[in-house]
């Protein structure tokens, strides 16, 4: 516990700084990583530590993978349990850590994509949708991310973007579900007929947004401030 109090307020202070991304770059390659505990502590923390700590969760989960599957799958799976509805948490910051470990190790994606796209697959009572509309935007966030590394698995969630596009209740949502679309279209992920139901779904969405309903964005390593316009405006040009 000694060692978990005094590793804590060192990442915390590393993944404020302009020098974040060296964090990215520890070595952690036994089955144990003592960075991983700390990391999830700082998923629910607001702004850019967030997904900070979301993105070195993913890379400190990869090596962890690259040692011992079995320890890798553990967290995953503490992140799907914390996602349940049963848990009782409010798993801040869970989808995004998904989404980063998934797009880090090609093993873990393959086990888990389908679990990722299935929290924005409203169906029914059965389905591992996630009502929670914050929550909900971490996974059409953590499915771009996947898209960006293993288009051909986050191309499996295409329909449920498409539809999320055309009609998602939450603005957000909206906005994170066209840039998985941009990110799939320009790694030419989309088959025809899906690509042609993207360009009718973004096209609808090029409409202004309503005043102060913004979508915050990570990407590049910056936290930005776009519209559902603005992302709708990027995929469609990567469709061509």
């Amino acid at each position: 516990m000694s060692r978990f109090r005094t590793l804590k307020p060192r990442l915390l202070e590393r993944l404020r700084s302009d020098d974040w991304r060296s964090v990215l770059d520890d070595q952690c390659g036994a089955a144990e990583c003592e960075a991983v505990g700390p990391l999830f502590s700082f998923l629910p923390h607001p702004g850019a530590v967030r997904w900070r700590a979301a993105l070195a969760l993913g890379a400190a989960v990869a090596r962890m993978a690259d040692a011992s599957m079995e320890s890798a799958r553990v967290v995953v799976r503490r992140l799907i349990w914390n996602l349940n509805e049963e848990s009782g948490n409010v798993a801040w910051g869970a989808p995004e850590a998904m989404g980063a470990i998934l797009a880090a190790h090609p093993r873990l994606a393959d086990e888990y994509h389908t679990i990722l796209i299935s929290y924005v697959q409203d169906l029914g009572k059965s389905s591992n949708f996630l009502d929670h509309a914050p929550l909900r935007r971490g996974a059409y966030w953590g499915i771009g991310r996947l898209a960006e590394t293993r288009p051909e698995l986050a191309a499996k969630g295409a329909a449920d973007l498409i539809k999320a596009v055309r009609g998602e209740e939450d603005v957000p949502s909206r906005g994170l579900a066209a840039r998985a679309l941009g990110v799939l279209a320009r790694s030419g992920a989309l088959d025809a007929a899906a690509a042609a139901a993207a360009r009718d779904a973004l096209a609808a969405a090029l409409a202004p947004d309503a005043p102060g309903a913004g979508v915050e964005l990570f990407r590049h390593g910056v936290l930005e401030d776009v519209t559902v316009a603005d992302l709708a405006r990027e995929a469609l040009a990567a469709l061509g």
